[in-house]
């Protein structure tokens, strides 16, 4: 039997994380924000109609392309539970010991039936090669042996010029509805894909829908 020799990296669009940008193959670009969330259910039934009533100007004004993604995993409360174990320790009262016991019973009995979880938000905004232009276009569609690859700096400084706008106007979008949003560093995109890429180990479960 042939050994498999493909690594892992071979298989994904991402060629390299680097000026806060995901540098993918083809010569594209994209960047990605992280976005905070808001309590739907907890809003009154004026506040959930204004707020989706936004959410759709908000995706009627975009004149270019987004992905959210959304990505769940079961809520580590290892910290959590080894303070509610101090307070027990130092708590007098045998009674109010007794409560904060059950309590801590609950809590890590809900985790462990993974009602609990923490979930992000964030969208990419890509960037395609394009976008540089007819001539440049033309230049990505001919044949890989005849076509003159762009830069890596080249890349970055037209994706820059081409996002940063696109990320400003998306983040004032979505502070009109109460998300704060920012974009990502290269060092929390790597932290981002690993947990992704190894998420049977840490628990998360992803979703990607397209816009």
């Amino acid at each position: 039997m042939k050994a498999v020799s493909a690594t892992t990296q071979s298989h994904l669009d991402i060629d390299d994380i680097a000026a806060d940008l995901l540098l993918l193959k083809g010569s594209s670009a994209a960047i990605v924000l992280e976005v905070s969330a808001i309590n739907f259910g907890l809003l009154s039934e004026r506040e959930q109609d204004a707020t989706i009533y936004a959410y759709a100007q908000l995706l009627n004004s975009l004149t270019f392309p987004i992905q959210i993604i959304l990505v769940s995993k079961q809520k580590d409360i290892t910290d959590y539970i080894k303070l509610l174990d101090g307070r027990i320790i130092k708590t007098q009262n045998p009674l109010l010991q007794n409560q904060l016991t059950k309590y801590r019973d609950f809590v890590k009995s809900v985790v462990r039936q993974g009602n609990v979880l923490d979930k992000k938000f964030y969208v990419a905004i890509p960037f395609s090669s394009l976008e540089l232009g007819p001539g440049n276009a033309l230049k990505f569609l001919t044949p890989k042996s005849s076509a003159p690859s762009i830069s890596k700096d080249s890349l970055i400084d037209r994706a820059t010029t081409n996002l940063s706008p696109k990320r400003d106007h998306l983040i004032r979008l979505f502070a009109r509805i109460g998300l704060k949003s920012r974009q990502m560093t290269s060092q929390e995109l790597l932290q981002l894909f690993f947990e992704l890429y190894n998420r049977d180990l840490l628990g998360a479960k992803t979703k990607l829908p397209q816009v």
